[in-house]
């Protein structure tokens, strides 16, 4: 039973990639499994728990990404790593991260407030991280944290519209973090 609805969680994350979640139904779930539409409520209560479980996955692989950031290394060193951990879930779990991007305005509920509360946990970790580059001297000391925070992630969550799956995502990251971070670096003054 739990590897169906494994089956049935991977199958639902893929079309509510391809189609959105309100352009996927539970026929087409239904169609993708191989079984009859009556057969899915024996594996999962509702279309909601499934998208819920997706984002559940989106925000656990992402922040998983950040948890692997050394806590002590430069603000750059840390920029890159998150940015390389960020790609990479993007990479390797492109149907999730389209839909954890994309469809989560769609949750209802307790399930939407959940959602929505690791989506703003993850976006501060990113403020937090650019907050403590400048409060080191690493980064411009007038840098606009919540701007640059805003910046990094657009770029960053909009990957999944172009990045091939499998790509081996840590030369762009690297990229990314020069042109980021030597951008906002600027003439960084250290006390």
């Amino acid at each position: 039973m739990a590897a169906r609805r494994d089956e049935l969680t991977r199958e639902a994350t893929r079309l509510f990639a391809e189609r959105g979640f309100h352009g996927t139904s539970m026929d087409a779930l239904a169609q993708a499994l191989g079984v009859q539409k009556g057969s899915l409520y024996s594996l999962i209560g509702s279309k909601q728990e499934l998208l819920y479980v997706t984002m559940r996955s989106g925000a656990t692989a992402f922040h998983a990404a950040l948890d692997a950031v050394p806590e002590r290394a430069p603000a750059a060193e840390r920029v890159r790593v998150a940015l390389r951990g960020h790609l990479r879930v993007v990479s390797e779990q492109l149907d999730v991260a389209t839909v954890f991007t994309r469809e989560w305005r769609y949750l209802e509920g307790a399930h939407r407030d959940e959602i929505v509360a690791e989506r703003r946990r993850y976006e501060d970790r990113w403020r937090a991280l650019l907050r403590e580059g400048v409060e080191s001297g690493d980064l411009r000391t007038d840098l606009d944290v919540g701007a640059a925070t805003l910046l990094v992630l657009s770029a960053a969550n909009w990957a999944y519209t172009w990045l091939e799956p499998g790509r081996d995502t840590d030369e762009l990251a690297d990229r990314f973090t020069a042109i980021l971070v030597d951008g906002i670096r600027g003439y960084a003054t250290r006390a």
